[in-house]
């Protein structure tokens, strides 16, 4: 009679055989097409000190998310790392992407999403901004992610001008809005 494979065997096998599947497959997407924002249009505000689209930096692997960052479906914002991972229901990471944060940053804790702004507005840097989602506040600033309509990164702030925009791409900024509505944790990290 053969020897029979025992249980654990079987499931380390195919653990690993998993593991390496989807290494593979990460290292095919990222030998892929990138998106780049398009760059803005020349307008009369052009003076208001817009900058160009950043281009995303290319990455291997996102990073994981920061540990002590709760469970559940949730953002997560890091302060140190700037940079927001949207968290399904069972505490993987759907999207990551970093951030420009403005001058008055929130403290680290467990917030949620208390109001969210549909219509463009102009954001206290100039730009105009939409999918504004606030969500804390600091110093007598109302902390909120935002993106530029136009998809430009923020200008240089002023010096002695508190700002609490968290400025996102604007793909991201979608994404953020498709995912966060009224009352979704938010929590800031280190």
């Amino acid at each position: 009679m053969p020897a029979r494979i025992p249980s654990w065997a079987w499931v380390s096998g195919l653990t690993v055989a998993a593991v390496v599947a989807v290494g593979a497959l990460a290292a095919q997407a990222d030998q892929g097409p990138h998106p780049v924002a398009a760059a803005p249009r020349p307008s009369a505000s052009a003076s208001a000190g817009k900058h160009p689209p950043a281009a995303a930096p290319k990455h291997t692997a996102p990073p994981a998310a920061p540990t002590g960052s709760g469970t559940g479906r949730r953002v997560v914002y890091s302060l140190g790392q700037k940079r927001v991972w949207l968290m399904d229901e069972r505490g993987m990471p759907s999207r990551t992407f970093a951030v420009w944060p403005g001058t008055v940053s929130p403290d680290p804790g467990a917030y949620a999403i208390s109001q969210r702004v549909a219509d463009p507005t102009k954001g206290s840097d100039g730009v105009e901004i939409e999918h504004i989602m606030y969500f804390a506040g600091k110093a007598g600033v109302f902390v909120a992610f935002s993106n530029a309509v136009d998809g430009s990164s923020p200008p240089p702030v002023a010096e002695g001008i508190k700002t609490g925009g968290v400025r996102t791409g604007k793909e991201d900024g979608t994404a953020l809005w498709d995912f966060a509505a009224k009352g979704t944790r938010v929590v800031v990290v280190d």
